[in-house]
């Protein structure tokens, strides 16, 4: 297979299989809605909110009903002028991982062939499509600054790090994928290493923290 599609974008897909199905096809960020779970998940509302304003979205859900409402609701939180809309065609019958197929009889994300996404992600982002990734700009975040701040792979780890994401508003149930790219995207290694260094100085401390905007 080609090289994969190089996109700046944060892209919005719908569940898990469509996004494993996505990882293969572009470098972008991939954050899922969990189906109809973004309607109350306040937390990565505000996720999505932020990164439509910072790197803008790209949306990507199936052609069915439930895909299209998704997609609306999400263009109406982050405000239209932050989104890409890329549709795949309603294609009728059912991945291989499904015994029935869906209500409507077509295929999602993860079913479509893989021509016919690279197909509408590039015919969405036009002249976006293919340019190869900015430099990120300063000390990136990775996962051995995770471990070293105890928030991955260490003792206690999955409470540190729930709670720096509650300090930043992020989402509890970000991956270690997710949440290295979140920070990257939207904060300094500078900002992240101070808050928690604060977080953490004292066992038991109450104190709210907060990150400064860059």
């Amino acid at each position: 297979m080609n090289e994969r599609l190089h996109t700046d974008r944060v892209l919005i897909v719908e569940g898990k299989y469509d996004a494993a199905r996505l990882a293969r096809l572009t470098d972008a960020m991939i954050l899922l809605t969990d189906g109809f779970g973004i309607y109350s998940d306040k937390k990565r509302q505000q996720l999505f909110k932020a990164l439509a304003k910072k790197n803008g979205l790209i949306l990507l859900t199936d052609s069915d009903v439930a895909g299209f409402r998704i997609r609306n609701y999400i263009t109406n939180l982050v405000g239209a002028e932050h989104v890409v809309q890329a549709y795949v065609p309603a294609i009728q019958g059912k991945e291989k991982r499904k015994a029935q197929p869906g209500k409507e009889g077509l295929l999602g994300v993860e079913g479509v062939p893989d021509e016919q996404i690279l197909r509408s992600l590039r015919e969405a982002l036009g002249p976006e499509a293919g340019d190869a990734p900015p430099r990120p700009e300063g000390r990136q975040i990775t996962y051995t600054d995770l471990y070293e701040w105890g928030l991955s792979g260490t003792a206690g780890s999955a409470g540190r790090k729930a709670k720096l994401l509650s300090a930043l508003g992020l989402p509890p149930r970000l991956s270690k994928k997710e949440l290295v790219e979140a920070l990257n995207r939207l904060y300094t290694f500078e900002q992240i290493d101070a808050l928690q260094a604060r977080l953490f100085a004292e066992a038991g401390e109450n104190a709210a923290m907060t990150i400064s905007d860059k």
